[in-house]
């Protein structure tokens, strides 16, 4: 801050005299003089000039007493401004002073107050800008001269006079696994490799953000309006340039009026699965037709009505996708790929509901992906599913089995920390009844019954056959005898068989019974991030709620996991599957702090968006 003077009156009289006594040879003095009191001259009287057409005393409170009692000794002792600011004269320089340098007034400073700019020229920078308090020790003031200031018990500190460089503190390095591709998106290995890149992006509906607006304070408003945002996002979209794009919190209205339209002159083809319920948002799921061909698509609602477990409006949006190889290859073939995306339920308290909708969503990846010889494709899973790594569902997806029996719901994502309430709501087995047509294994019941080899024709000759047998000489239980009409038996007519039915007609259909306290899957998920940064030594941040950093954001990909001594490395994968090409580095913290969080005026959501490359085998028919 400029220092405050003692009282308005000296202020008045001080710049009255310096008015009528000093003024011309002050700049007359400077304009002859060298640069850097040319510098300081014009800054001074810009400022004194700043209203020419008002002479009142809003306009001279602009200057500090110590600023007008340096002007006054200036004056006294003959000299122009080398000592207007600082103890010892300043050098003389051949170039223009970086005090000159016209302040930036960019939305992101509009509620900070300004600086006279000779009071910057004093300022040395022998340390980061970032790190300096643009703040001389002040004088006791009257309460009525201070400066408003509408943040308590904070400093008010002028920000740089450039602006944040937002794309050099937000970089983000591109992470390669491989050699380099050839043009046409075929690595050059062992064999040739289906190459593609898929990006997973919460991109915060508009909706949802006017909802929780005590979340986004940190943020200048003009950064929040969607046609800003909207922008941004597309800017996103066209640099990376993904060949499968998985977006979630997509507002319906924008999503038709400007995202669709959007990315359909971008060369995708999208599809929406809005929430149930009265929600506005949803799930997306949007390729490149050049580089795929959709084989089938399936939205999944989480929500099932009279189930207190799933009585929530999230949902998913599952794609099996062909992968077009170019046709300079010849006769050759790539197996489908699966492409799922889900947004799942926020509330941390509730890990029951995100079991249970990932349970129904990994059925249904368990059906889309299920080759006929029962094994299965290879499978992406992405979205925001509201979980921390590590955490008992983070490692239900990447372990493929998870003990829930008595665990505390709030365990499950890891998000909060309830330990210390008295009532914790616990998990308890079967986590969801069987209506629901889901085994504990993921899987759904049709799925799971196996199909006989030679099942039997029921043609007309078979049917007549049960005209008369065994259980026909039988009388029901609980059948009323009534004279003439139940008291009769039926005769064995003459070359009656015995048995008509061949045994294997009448085994029973297999059951499945259900384990205790225990839910599996057998996808062999694993994750495209580690969730730390080595060379920061910090923990990987794809969102920023309240200030917080954490990951909820994640790209799964199937690996058959190898067993490594006694431990096993999913990371690990053999050939022939789904492989990791590359990816895009995420961010620690501190580094978002330094760019005032999320969103900001570079990136416009409170989530990161998260990119990886893949390969996939190309094998003759």
């Amino acid at each position: 801050m400029a220092p405050r003077g003692p009282d308005q009156e000296e202020c008045e009289g001080l710049l009255q005299q310096w008015r009528e006594e000093g003024s011309s040879q002050v700049l007359s003095t400077s304009s002859e003089g060298p640069l850097v009191d040319k510098g300081l001259a014009q800054s001074s009287l810009a400022l004194l000039m700043d209203n020419p057409g008002e002479q009142d005393a809003a306009s001279e409170d602009k200057w500090s007493s110590r600023q007008l009692s340096d002007l006054r000794a200036a004056e006294n002792l003959e000299e122009p401004f080398p000592e207007v600011l600082g103890e010892e004269p300043l050098p003389e320089v051949q170039g223009p002073m970086w005090a000159a340098v016209p302040m930036q007034t960019g939305p992101q400073y509009a509620d900070c107050a300004l600086l006279p700019m000779g009071a910057l020229a004093a300022e040395q920078w022998e340390e980061d800008p970032a790190m300096v308090a643009w703040s001389i020790a002040p004088e006791p003031v009257p309460q009525e001269e201070a400066p408003i200031w509408p943040f308590e018990s904070l400093g008010q500190l002028q920000p740089p006079p450039l602006e944040i460089p937002y794309h050099e503190i937000l970089w983000r390095e591109w992470e390669d696994f491989s050699t380099q591709p050839d043009a046409q998106g075929l690595e050059a290995g062992d064999g040739p490799q289906f190459q593609f890149t898929l990006m997973s992006y919460n991109i915060l509906a508009q909706d949802l953000m006017q909802q929780s607006s005590e979340l986004y304070l940190h943020c200048h408003p003009d950064i929040l309006n969607w046609n800003y945002r909207f922008a941004n996002l597309m800017q996103e979209f066209q640099h990376w340039d993904p060949d499968i794009l998985c977006l979630q919190e997509v507002q319906e209205d924008h999503y038709w009026e400007q995202l669709e339209p959007s990315l359909r002159m971008m060369g995708f083809t999208c599809f929406y699965k809005r929430r149930t319920g009265c929600k506005t948002d949803g799930c997306a799921v949007c390729y490149k037709p050049t580089r795929f061909r959709l084989l089938c698509a399936s939205p999944v609602e989480y929500f099932r009505p009279g189930l207190e477990l799933l009585n929530r409006d999230n949902v998913g949006l599952v794609l099996l996708l062909q992968p077009l190889v170019p046709e300079g290859l010849g006769q050759v073939s790539v197996a489908p790929l699966c492409v799922a995306n889900t947004h799942v339920l926020y509330n941390p308290r509730r890990g029951d509901v995100k079991l249970a909708q990932m349970a129904i969503l990994l059925a249904e990846v368990d059906k889309v992906a299920r080759l006929s010889d029962g094994s299965h494709c290879p499978i992406i899973l992405c979205g925001d599913l509201n979980s921390v790594p590590d955490s008992p569902l983070y490692n239900f997806i990447r372990d493929g089995e998870l003990q829930y029996h008595g665990m505390p719901a709030w365990k499950v994502s890891g998000q909060e920390d309830f330990s210390h309430q008295l009532y914790q709501r616990k998990l308890q087995a079967p986590l969801w009844p069987s209506s629901l047509g889901i085994t504990d294994c993921c899987q759904y019941l049709t799925s799971c019954h196996p199909k006989r080899a030679e099942r039997l024709k029921y043609s007309r000759d078979f049917l007549l056959q049960f005209r008369f047998c065994d259980i026909a000489c039988q009388r029901p239980v609980g059948l009323v005898l009534m004279e003439g009409v139940t008291d009769t038996k039926p005769e064995r007519p003459a070359g009656w068989v015995e048995s008509v039915l061949e045994e294997d007609a009448l085994e029973p259909e297999p059951v499945f019974p259900r384990t205790v306290g225990t839910i599996q899957h057998c996808l062999h998920l694993t994750s495209v991030y580690t969730h730390f940064l080595p060379q920061h030594g910090r923990p990987e941040v794809t969102t920023m709620p309240l200030g917080l950093g954490t990951t909820v954001d994640y790209i799964f990909f199937s690996a058959e996991s190898c067993e490594n001594g006694n431990r096993t490395d999913r990371r690990l994968y053999q050939d022939g599957t789904l492989k990791l090409l590359g990816r895009l580095s995420l961010l620690s913290e501190e580094i978002l702090w330094a760019a005032n969080g999320l969103p900001n005026p570079f990136c416009s959501s409170d989530h990161l968006c998260l990119l990886a490359s893949f390969g996939m085998e190309v094998t003759a028919p």
